[in-house]
């Protein structure tokens, strides 16, 4: 039983341990999460208190995960893994049976599961954690109590930082799609391939085929077979949002960008209403400078065009405004308004808005890439 209990405990601190810290890596994605779950219930007036409970909510499934891993205070901290998995647990259920999000995020944006995935992936985890809670007598630590409280009181403290410096800058591990280094115009050449299914009027046979190749000009099959479903399979797909950029005749201007052969700075800003309208003022004589050596400098957002006409004339902004989904600006940085400069498709480098750089210090790091 001993045994058992080992690995039952050492299982859970390293799930425990990995979800948190993925989520708290990336705290303004689990808030976007956190958000959606208030939308479903109905309770957006909760919105503010996001930030704080993405916080609290990670910390301590990071510092559950490490009580359970190393043997740290298990009798306490088994306090709160019971009830808080009970609420993972149940949250994914309803998930499961009614999709209240498409993506509960129970580890971010690392690995992307189903709801019914997730679903069973805690019912597997909830026979353990039971278990370890019944025997949260029967762990007893290396270290004194004391000492262990202290040990967690360090990791709170330097878990809680670094959710912080994450918010406030960018995170510091980017699982999204367009983080530095990514290629975001791909272009996939591999066909998409049809699979056609017919059954067999008589014997109730079912077979299929990849269209065309199915004898489709022999009347004698045609009379004893029937179509009954085709599947595609398109082996371009992938769970990256795709960014389609519009101007304001809702033409599709994704390309212009996305291809520039050149250095492109793309300052996203998914809603004009709640950005920080001092960032602009701060970037001003750097889309100046930009604009001055030719490169081109846009801002792509969701809000609507008459919202934008109001903007620029109140914040002075003399750069291009484009339409994007909301939702894939805010896969593309973690930061309203955050600046990316990408080339050739290639994203080079990301900014929050309280890192922008001075733009001689970007052309000193980057001219080589010209």
């Amino acid at each position: 039983m001993k045994v058992i209990r080992t690995i039952f405990r050492i299982i859970i601190g390293i799930v425990f341990i990995f979800s948190g810290f993925v989520k708290g890596v990336d705290p303004l994605g689990t808030v976007y999460r956190m958000q959606d779950y208030f939308a479903v219930f109905g309770i957006p007036w909760a919105n503010p208190f996001a930030l704080t409970l993405t916080i609290i909510l990670c910390t301590l499934e990071f510092i559950t995960g490490i009580s359970l891993l190393f043997n740290l205070w298990i009798k306490g901290i088994s306090w709160i893994l019971l009830p808080m998995f009970t609420y993972f647990t149940l949250l994914t259920f309803f998930d499961a049976m009614y999709n209240l999000v498409p993506d509960c995020g129970c580890f971010g944006d690392a690995i992307i599961l189903t709801n019914m995935q997730t679903f069973l992936k805690n019912l597997v985890l909830m026979a353990m954690v039971i278990p370890v809670f019944i025997w949260k007598k029967k762990f007893s630590g290396l270290l004194p109590r004391r000492v262990e409280i202290w040990v967690l009181t360090l990791f709170v403290i330097g878990f809680t930082w670094m959710q912080i410096h994450s918010y406030r800058h960018l995170p510091l591990i980017d699982f999204m799609g367009w983080k530095t280094g990514n290629q975001i115009n791909k272009t996939n050449t591999q066909p998409v391939k049809f699979y056609v299914t017919f059954k067999n009027g008589k014997t109730g046979e079912e077979k299929e085929y990849l269209a065309p190749n199915y004898p489709w000009n022999d009347s004698v099959w045609t009379k004893q077979w029937t179509y009954k479903s085709q599947r595609v399979a398109d082996p371009n797909k992938d769970n990256a949002m795709v960014l389609r950029v519009e101007n304001k005749n809702g033409e599709d201007i994704t390309r212009d960008i996305t291809d520039n052969p050149d250095f492109q700075f793309i300052l996203v800003a998914y809603n004009l209403t709640t950005t920080q309208r001092e960032a602009f003022h701060k970037i001003l004589p750097f889309y100046k400078s930009a604009l001055k050596d030719g490169y081109s400098f846009v801002c792509l957002t969701n809000s609507l065009y008459d919202e934008i006409a109001r903007f620029r004339m109140d914040n002075g902004t003399a750069f291009d405004f484009y339409n994007a989904d909301d939702v894939v600006l805010k896969t593309m940085i973690r930061s309203n308004p955050g600046l990316i400069l990408i080339k050739n498709g290639k994203v080079l480098a990301k900014w929050h808005y309280h890192d922008f750089p001075y733009y001689d210090d970007v052309m000193k790091k980057f001219r080589t890439t010209r």
